[in-house]
């Protein structure tokens, strides 16, 4: 993958001994995207499989964005002579991206958001700035998460006989759309063996959201995937119809606070009802 160069407009910094200078962060690197600015280290940084970040693409308005997280915080070395400005950092990190056949999605006075598209995956990238001359980067590739661990149809079953509901995870949609993924076929089809082996049972698909964005829309939204999922059942699984009728409950039942994204995930699910 191409690696954009950061270049340092305008800012002299004086050479000293190697052993003078702070180190990064142990396990710490650049991102394959960026090198850093000149005599920069990294302070801290931390990398996730798959996490998610809400980053700024209008005023008071953010989109979350899930997949291979990246944070990565560079400090100015002690001996440098002059530390470049919120702005030029800014400029720099735009020039970069534009070499990389990105876009500005937002800026601000000390933060820009950036989208990148290459090789075909798609990045996020949060830049923020301070006038001490510290600066943070947040990265995301955005991307689905791969399931581990799935409800099977068992576990269904065992849910529905002891409370009367069982929440099924591994069933997954675009921010904002009602069409299932790809990877949500395993989820779905246990569900299909489960209403296949007990010919009798009939259920509610409930659809629930967090709290992002409107309470209208998350209701609209809970209830075309509760739909969607019906509507694979019936024509790719064969089961009937009026075995199940489909409802929307957008954020009205969480599980988990939506204060955090691992809740918010937890929030965002299906589940069956026994009629």
């Amino acid at each position: 993958m191409q690696r954009s160069q950061i270049i340092l407009f305008g800012v002299l910094f004086l050479a000293f001994p190697a052993s003078a200078q702070q180190k990064d962060q142990t396990g710490c690197t650049d991102h394959p995207l960026f090198t850093r600015m000149p005599t920069y280290w990294i302070h801290h940084c931390t990398e996730k499989e798959f996490d998610a970040y809400e980053f700024t693409v209008g005023q008071n308005k953010k989109e979350r964005v899930e997949g291979r997280f990246w944070s990565i915080f560079y400090y100015p070395q002690a001996t440098a002579k002059s530390k470049p400005s919120e702005l030029q950092i800014l400029r720099n990190f735009e020039s970069a991206t534009q070499e990389l056949g990105g876009k500005v999605v937002w800026t601000e006075k000390s933060r820009e958001t950036f989208e990148i598209k290459k090789d075909g995956k798609e990045f996020w990238v949060e830049v923020s700035a301070e006038f001490t001359g510290k600066y943070g980067l947040k990265i995301v590739e955005k991307k689905g998460m791969a399931q581990d661990i799935v409800a099977n149809a068992e576990a269904l079953s065992n849910d529905l006989r002891t409370t009367g509901h069982a929440a099924v995870y591994g069933i997954y949609f675009d921010t904002g759309e009602s069409d299932l993924k790809p990877e949500s076929e395993q989820a779905v089809g246990e569900i299909g063996k489960l209403l296949k082996k007990d010919v009798s049972l009939k259920v509610y698909v409930v659809g629930h959201t967090d709290n992002v964005g409107g309470l209208e829309s998350n209701m609209e939204l809970s209830q075309d995937r509760a739909e969607a999922v019906m509507q694979v059942l019936v024509k790719v699984h064969g089961i009937a119809a009026s075995r199940m009728k489909a409802f929307g409950n957008g954020p009205y039942a969480p599980v988990s606070t939506n204060d955090t994204d691992e809740g918010k995930t937890k929030n965002r699910r299906v589940e069956l009802v026994k009629q």
